[in-house]
């Protein structure tokens, strides 16, 4: 369970061992820092499972927007339009409820694509949010959420989410700027426009093939590459003693957006990112 993480995890560092943790780090920005802070202070490594940053296609755009193609970044938004069936919240008691889930489709399922969205754009700075139960109504927490998002570069953005839809699609990431606009479904690159074309670009379109349906519709489904790639860089940053490349602190940052987006759906409010 997501809210159980916080005591294995010091266990895990109190013995001096370096962690890998699924996401989410934790469910709460505090317990996040409870982790991070052990780690920091007994001098081991904690990464946050965030394996879509490590897609081919993942890491061609962010090296796009690193080289400023993009131009002045325009809106960035996310998509996670997927099914799930009642027997995945009924298969264990915690699925499902705040305390150990810490959120609904937003905060298990959306959560990679809140991450995904944050490491091109830059941070959040305020959201605005609405969610609801449109399928799932026996469960604590939400199957469904829609934010509206102001990031600190004076960007806008969007985020929708559910696990109520039928059949459910890929997971969608949308970058607009001022000079390019780039599409990531998944593992692929469908949209790859700038208005200062290159000669790789072609073949940035072309070289990348989705894996699977990226548990659009069964988590069974998501595949195990880019998983297999963060546990090499793990690894790696242990060996030559440097940060993994997603460490704590970047596993802290898409709960603070998503506990922001709870706080905004809850209160009907405006809500600054902390």
């Amino acid at each position: 369970a997501s809210g159980a993480h916080v005591d294995a995890a010091l266990a895990c560092i109190e013995a001096g061992k370096h962690c890998l943790i699924e996401k989410p780090l934790e469910i709460t920005t505090e317990r996040c820092m409870r982790i991070i802070d052990a780690a920091e202070k007994k001098g081991v490594k904690i990464g946050t499972v965030f394996h879509s940053r490590f897609y081919p296609a993942s890491q061609q755009l962010k090296n796009a927007l690193d080289r400023d193609r993009f131009g002045t970044l325009v809106i960035g938004s996310a998509y996670v339009k997927w099914s799930r069936e009642e027997a995945y919240y009924a298969s264990a008691a915690w699925r499902g409820t705040w305390d150990l889930d810490g959120g609904g489709a937003l905060m298990n399922q959306g959560i990679h694509a809140v991450d995904i969205l944050q490491w091109y754009m830059g941070p959040v700075l305020s959201v605005q949010a609405k969610m609801a139960n449109r399928r799932h109504t026996t469960i604590d927490v939400e199957d469904t959420v829609v934010a509206n998002l102001t990031f600190a570069n004076g960007a806008l953005g969007s985020i929708e989410c559910t696990t109520a839809a039928h059949p459910g699609t890929l997971k969608r990431i949308e970058i607009v700027g001022t000079k390019g606009t780039a599409v990531l479904e998944e593992e692929r690159l469908t949209t790859w426009q700038f208005k200062h074309p290159e000669e790789v670009d072609n073949a940035t379109l072309n070289t990348i093939t989705p894996q699977s349906n990226g548990g659009a519709s069964d988590p069974m489904q998501i595949a195990h590459t880019g998983h297999i790639l963060q546990i090499k860089d793990f690894i790696n940053a242990i060996i030559h003693h440097r940060p993994p490349q997603v460490d704590g602190r970047e596993g802290l940052k898409s709960v603070a957006i998503i506990r922001a987006i709870y706080e905004s759906a809850r209160t009907d409010k405006t809500v600054f990112v902390k």
